[in-house]
């Protein structure tokens, strides 16, 4: 097992990913990246989906909204999750941002998806989950990502979704439920863009 803080090869976590959702008795299996905003959850599960080859992501974001942060959940099981566990494509609308309104339909049939965004490992979502990782980032560095992004104007929705999402960690504690906890802030000297920073790895993470 990998010590705290440790470089793990993103082709090695993928192996313990594939590994776990395999063992799964689930008919799509879906693996969880969740963790607060700005942590860099929208990277790590792109740079995964790569490496286990193009597995479609689903982000909570498509179903969130600005008054809505946290709340969606039955609508993303409804249109998403409950669907492919019963052997049938899913069909949703994401919500725009900027129009604040919902776009067209997008379809997904697949055996694995990777579920990214705040909550993706709520415990509503624990019956259709396979995998989970949590990405662990400073409240300083999340902040400042999410300013720089958004506009420092959004500072105070910001300060409203951090206190949702502190409401949210305190109630289902998703971190200590998570298979693998890895870092947000790579700054270990030697890390590549094919290495992650392995915080804690669970059992679920056994990679045999």
């Amino acid at each position: 097992m990998n010590g705290a803080g440790s470089p793990v090869a993103l082709s090695e976590l993928a192996e313990w990913v594939q590994v776990a959702t395999k063992r799964s008795s689930l008919l799509v299996a879906v693996t969880a990246v969740d963790g607060p905003g700005g942590a860099g959850k929208s990277t790590f599960a792109a740079r995964l989906s790569e490496a286990l080859g193009g597995v479609p992501i689903v982000h909570t974001d498509e179903f969130a909204s600005w008054d809505d942060p946290l709340d969606w959940w039955p609508r993303l099981i409804e249109q998403v999750l409950a669907p492919l566990a019963a052997g049938t494509p899913a069909r949703y609308q994401p919500y725009n941002w900027v129009t604040r309104s919902l776009d067209g339909w997008i379809d997904v049939d697949a055996r694995h998806i990777i579920l990214e965004g705040v909550s993706a490992n709520r415990l509503a979502f624990s019956p259709y989950v396979a995998f989970a990782i949590w990405i662990e980032t400073s409240r300083e560095a999340r902040l400042a990502r999410g300013l720089e992004r958004d506009g420092t104007e959004m500072l105070e929705q910001w300060n409203a979704w951090m206190a949702a999402e502190d409401d949210y960690v305190a109630r289902e504690s998703p971190k200590g439920r998570s298979d693998l906890v890895i870092s947000g802030e790579p700054t270990i000297a030697g890390h590549s863009d094919g290495e992650v920073l392995l915080l804690r790895r669970g059992r679920g993470a056994s990679g045999t």
